[in-house]
């Protein structure tokens, strides 16, 4: 399973990178819930309210995405945020979540995010915890770093590997899919929230 799981995290480091571009050849990201689950694709209601069809492979990638909290943050975590700047030139987080050790070094860097206006997604090694309360980490990564501030409100998760029973009518997923000439979606991979939650990514 692991080698498994860091294979397919190789292919999401690059579509992440590549996601971050607005070109129509891009990955697609879709956020919603499943309608429908047949052998080899699901539906999904789309956050937009479309209904969308997404094939799965022998490839897709399923993670399970579980709420935990800031604790669970250590000095040397990998994690990502998706973050809207602030005007000291900080980042305010809008989510954290926290990678397995396979998954280290997926997505290393900074870059721009659809989750709010202006935001960016930052994944990189937790330098340091500051403040009184820890809820400022400092995120290095290659040639760079972000200290970003974690209100008390924003949802902090883990992932952790998972399989296709998670893909069950009702759950709450964000996918990367790639996007055919025929205009017909396959999934890379597909974060699917574990107790009903909805992936905050």
């Amino acid at each position: 399973m692991k080698s498994t799981f860091r294979s397919a995290a190789l292919t999401i480091t690059l579509l992440t990178t590549l996601a971050g571009t607005a070109s129509a050849a891009d990955p697609v990201r879709v956020r919603g819930a499943i309608t429908e689950v047949t052998e080899d694709a699901i539906h999904v209601k789309a956050r937009d309210g479309k209904d969308v069809a997404v094939k799965l492979s022998a490839g897709t990638m399923v993670i399970s995405v579980a709420l935990t909290d800031l604790s669970a943050i250590k000095a040397d975590s990998y994690i990502g945020t998706a973050a809207a700047p602030q005007p000291d030139g900080t980042l305010k987080a809008l989510e954290v979540h926290i990678f397995p050790a396979s998954m280290r070094g997926v997505g290393e860097g900074s870059r721009p995010w659809d989750g709010a206006k202006d935001s960016s997604m930052t994944n990189g090694a937790v330098g340091s915890i500051l403040g009184t309360d820890g809820r400022t980490l400092t995120v290095k990564y290659k040639n760079g770093e972000k200290k970003v501030f974690v209100p008390a409100d924003v949802p902090v998760v883990s992932l952790e590997p998972g399989d296709r029973s998670l893909l069950a009518t009702g759950a709450k997923l964000v996918l990367l899919a790639t996007k055919a000439e025929d205009g017909s979606l396959t999934a890379v991979s597909i974060s699917v929230g574990a107790n009903g939650i909805a992936p905050p990514m």
